[in-house]
């Protein structure tokens, strides 16, 4: 096995989830709710953020879902808004959070590795292409110079393999060429439905290690251990 290409998830794989995204809900909540701070916590528990502990449970809205899933969950709980402005709004609110963004490792000395070996990247994530964009510069990588792509992009959402799939077009690469690595099933699956050779869990965002190793193909504690991982599977391209 010759792994010449590497999709990412974002937020809790590049990003430490609860120490970037615990604030942000809270604050897309409020806005959402209109000042209502009993609706605020019922959006906030609707999403899988529950309000009491700021813990985000694995596969739910908030770890998973892209913003108009969120937007239209949420209205559907009872926030005063028309869909499409939500959407803007909470897209907004996202993006400026990326200030705030805590990165699980030295980003830019991973991905410079990574390249040096031979490995294409790319990030795939349910924020926007803007908020994703926003994240990267903040934690010291140039979104312009790989593949990234949002729910926005125009290649689908989680688990579907739209995103894989447009970073083989633009790499040159076949599926089975390629990782995706992520906190999430939902990265798992959108790996598997693009038939790559590896899906690889992370430990840093909000899925349990039981809930991962039922589906990926590896679970490594964080993005820190994949090289050490593509050691023993001695899956550096050829």
């Amino acid at each position: 096995m010759h792994i010449k290409g590497i999709v990412f998830d974002k937020d809790g794989t590049l990003i430490d989830y609860a120490r970037t995204w615990v604030p942000i809900n809270i604050r897309a909540a409020e806005h959402a709710a209109a000042g209502d701070a009993d609706l605020a916590r019922r959006l906030l528990d609707v999403g899988g953020h529950h309000p009491d502990d700021n813990v985000v449970a694995g596969g739910s809205l908030l770890a998973a879902g892209h913003t108009g899933e969120i937007a239209e969950a949420w209205i559907e709980a009872g926030a005063p808004h028309k869909h499409a402005t939500l959407v803007d709004a909470l897209d907004a609110i996202f993006t400026e959070g990326a200030a705030g963004s805590v990165a699980v490792t030295d980003l830019a000395a991973l991905f410079r590795r990574l390249v040096d070996r031979g490995v294409a990247v790319g990030v795939a994530t349910s924020d926007s292409a803007a908020g994703a964009r926003a994240t990267l510069k903040s934690v010291g990588l140039d979104g312009q110079t790989f593949f990234v792509a949002g729910y926005d992009s125009g290649h689908g959402g989680k688990p579907q393999p739209g995103m894989v799939n447009a970073f083989c077009r633009d790499n040159g690469l076949d599926a089975s060429e390629v990782a995706v690595v992520g906190d999430n099933l939902h990265d798992i699956h959108m790996g598997r439905a693009a038939g790559c050779a590896l899906a690889i869990g992370v430990l840093t965002g909000t899925a349990s290690r039981e809930e991962l190793e039922a589906e990926a193909d590896h679970v490594i504690s964080g993005i820190d251990m994949l090289e050490a991982l593509f050691d023993r599977l001695e899956a550096w391209p050829a």
